[in-house]
């Protein structure tokens, strides 16, 4: 888990946000990272329970939430129809957008901004989809680190069960139907999936980030998440 302190400045990733200095962004910035069905959303708001009931004051922000473009990223993905390259630039608009206006502004007042999914999630996905992890990370050089990212890692075969029990079906994009992986939308699920669990061991690597594992109990896995950050907002 990546630590900041006071003689540890917040960095970015790469280029910035011009005119925006590392160390005025004085909150925390918290990741939680996660395929659909691996618990990721329930968690967030468990913690969010937590932390303001404990008197730290959180800001949310997610995939597609973006007041700029998320209900035409919706749209277009339900026409199923985006190249992998509009996908790519739809998705980082989306998040320079919600950087910009939200994550920014309440890292400057020292709120704990809670991130349901992060720039992992999207250059899994645009790397799955033969994107130039290059260029990615180029893209991406506006992200601040987060002071913390949690990866909850499911198998598969846990993931399909756990979204046919909550929705009785499988989602075009979370099941890489665009890649012709396979005609069956379940194979072709457990294909996607596989390969992504891939892209983020690999980007493991480069960005350090905690692989936690999420095919155990909810209650186990808030336990181990709260530890952890609680052990966070301790330092000084």
């Amino acid at each position: 888990m990546k630590k900041f302190d006071a003689k540890n400045s917040r960095r970015f990733y790469g280029h910035g946000i011009p005119h925006i200095k590392p160390s005025q962004l004085i909150g925390k910035l918290i990741v939680v990272e996660g395929a659909d069905g691996s618990g990721r959303s329930t968690q967030i708001a468990r913690l969010v329970d937590w932390l303001e009931t404990g008197g730290h004051p959180t800001v949310q922000v997610g995939l597609k939430r973006s007041t700029l473009v998320s209900e035409e990223l919706e749209m277009a993905q339900n026409g199923n129809v985006l190249s992998r390259t509009t996908l790519a630039l739809f998705y980082a608009t989306d998040f320079a957008d919600q950087l910009e206006n939200m994550i920014i502004p309440a890292l400057k007042a020292g709120f704990i901004v809670l991130a349901d999914r992060y720039i992992y999630t999207l250059m899994a996905r645009d790397m799955v989809r033969g994107m130039d992890e290059k260029w990615l990370k180029n893209l991406y050089g506006i992200a601040p680190e987060p002071d913390a990212v949690f990866y909850l890692s499911v198998e598969p075969n846990e993931l399909v069960q756990r979204n046919l029990s909550k929705t009785a079906t499988l989602d075009y994009w979370e099941s890489g139907m665009d890649l012709g992986l396979s005609r069956d939308l379940f194979d072709s699920f457990l294909k996607y999936q596989q390969h992504m669990g891939e892209a983020f061991r690999k980007l493991q690597k480069t960005y350090r980030f905690e692989i936690v594992d999420a095919n155990r109990s909810t209650e186990s896995v808030t336990k181990e998440l709260r530890k952890k950050i609680g052990e966070l907002l301790e330092e000084k």
